[in-house]
């Protein structure tokens, strides 16, 4: 299998060889830029972690000439929190926003996630003690058991599933389960949990971490759940 390639486009020397260095350990192929227009130059990467302030071009016009010029996944990594920045990036073609600080952790978790979403067809498995999700075919089941799912539900879920363990905020929930499109109350988020986990019939296996969002419990590695 070929290593995924991932460009940073970075113009803090520190930071890009942080990231760059733990891409690295994690498997992956990375190189960092500093200038929009190197990276505009550069082969086409599977990932682009894209800062916005960037000293010759704005962040999002990168983004846009990115979009129109490759498949990349591209996701912004920036100290600009503000909703309009994320908007925008978001409606030029960035696949993600990821605010600064953050940590390896979350940012490999994200890039997974871009990536699957982009790959569809390579049917990857998650699996998490009992609970198995194909994302390609979207079939569920907890031990062994098809559990049948509303396209929401299986949505909350991945989030949760792609890095058991992991607390994932109501935010990031509600802009990836509905796409950034959810303007009303994140409580909706609580009548799908609730949902979901009657239908996985262990409702301890999504942990709320009051205050911070909801994860995965943890589980030994042989916690299948299956026949012995």
């Amino acid at each position: 299998m070929n290593t995924l390639r991932v460009l940073v486009v970075e113009d803090d020397p520190g930071i890009a060889t942080q990231l760059v260095r733990g891409l690295v350990r994690a498997g992956y192929q990375a190189d960092s830029v500093a200038l929009g227009s190197d990276a505009l130059r550069r082969p086409v990467p599977d990932v682009v972690l894209l800062d916005l302030g960037l000293p010759d071009l704005d962040g999002v016009e990168v983004c846009r000439k990115l979009r129109q010029m490759s498949s990349a996944a591209i996701i912004v990594v920036t100290a600009r929190g503000q909703e309009t920045d994320r908007v925008i990036a978001l409606d030029e073609g960035a696949a993600d926003y990821l605010v600064k600080p953050f940590g390896l952790a979350e940012l490999l978790a994200r890039i997974r996630a871009v990536l699957r979403r982009s790959r569809p067809a390579d049917g990857e498995l998650l699996r998490h003690g009992p609970l198995d999700m194909d994302l390609r075919t979207r079939r569920v089941t907890m031990a062994g058991e098809v559990i049948s799912l509303t396209p929401k539900e299986f949505a909350i879920l991945e989030c949760l599933a792609a890095d058991p363990g992991r607390v994932v905020s109501r935010q990031e929930i509600l802009e990836r389960a509905w796409d950034g499109d959810w303007y009303g109350p994140s409580k909706v988020l609580d009548v799908h949990l609730a949902a979901l986990r009657r239908k996985l019939g262990d409702h301890s296996l999504i942990e709320t971490v009051y205050g911070h969002g909801f994860r995965l419990r943890d589980m030994p590695p042989d916690a299948s759940g299956g026949p012995p």
